[in-house]
């Protein structure tokens, strides 16, 4: 195990000099921008503060986040707003494939916001954007970045159904975090999603994957235990990043990693026998996204 940077109930939360990033405003950036407001479409770079959004939105990248902006859970780590949703909008899946077809992409990620007030959590929207991305753009590949559903098989069989290229649901951190960290969520419940998507799947068209945050407050141990979980239930892509504070009213950081301990969680995921591991501690589920396809393929 690499030597620690920090640990403890202590935290900081000035950001050490690999952490920083050049500030957004680029001319991709802004005329993205101003597409998203015109087309009334909402992006997880923005909802969630990804220090990356400068960099990707330059290169024509951008994670879509379907379903509103509003939250029905309420992540102790996460910056996207939380609260009751606004209705449904039907709508949503012929604006995002245009923007798709007007950025010209290659490979598209969709995530959402957890609609708990949907009998099947919003699944169906995912599958309509799936379908018209291919009617627009046949050659494309998408990555979809679902919610747990509540463990709901149905919402997960019409997603699988209208064939992702990529289907990502992120443990987020280990087990005995979950109750603080993600008190909506269960660990065994997303494992579960994972294995079911897998088997869903027998010839194997898409690939699993999933994420985990580090700085949360799990030992070194437990970090590698929750790599193995997921590992055991046949995940092919796994990312891992640094966890970012967004406010004050966030979970606290409980220690920065370094790039050399990211380095090491490579190394053994490899081991572990993952397909493709994004390791560094500005990865997050999207970053290099693209890139991740074709290590995966490869």
């Amino acid at each position: 195990m690499p030597p620690l940077v920090q640990i403890g109930s202590r935290h900081i939360d000035r950001k050490p000099a690999w952490l920083k990033v050049k500030a957004p405003g680029g001319g991709n950036y802004v005329a993205l921008k101003h597409m998203m407001r015109e087309l009334k479409l909402h992006t997880v770079c923005e909802e969630a503060h990804c220090p990356n959004i400068g960099e990707c939105w330059e290169h024509h990248a951008a994670t879509f986040m379907i379903l509103g902006d509003v939250c029905t859970r309420n992540c102790a780590y996460c910056a996207v707003a939380h609260g009751t949703p606004a209705p449904l909008d039907e709508g949503e899946p012929v604006r995002l494939a245009d923007a798709v077809a007007r950025m010209g992409l290659r490979h598209v990620v969709i995530t959402s916001v957890d609609r708990d007030d949907l009998p099947n959590g919003g699944a169906e929207i995912f599958a309509a954007c799936i379908t018209e991305i291919r009617r627009r753009l046949p050659d494309a590949s998408i990555e979809v970045l679902i919610p747990d559903f509540k463990g709901n098989p149905e919402a997960l069989g019409i997603v699988v159904a209208a064939g992702p290229d990529i289907l990502n649901h992120n443990l987020e951190t280990i087990e005995r975090l979950y109750r603080v960290a993600r008190p909506g969520g269960r660990y065994p419940r997303a494992l579960a999603l994972l294995r079911r998507a897998r088997e869903l799947d027998p010839e194997e068209r898409y690939f699993t994957k999933s994420g985990l945050i580090c700085g949360l407050g799990e030992e070194w141990d437990e970090l590698l235990t929750a790599m193995r979980d997921l590992r055991a239930h046949r995940v092919d892509i796994l990312t891992l990043g640094q966890y970012l504070r967004p406010s004050a009213d966030h979970l606290p950081i409980a220690r920065w990693y370094t790039p050399d301990e990211f380095a090491e969680l490579k190394r053994l995921g490899l081991e572990m026998g993952f397909r493709h591991v994004e390791s560094g501690p500005l990865v997050r589920s999207s970053y290099h996204a693209w890139e991740q396809v074709e290590a995966a393929n490869a």
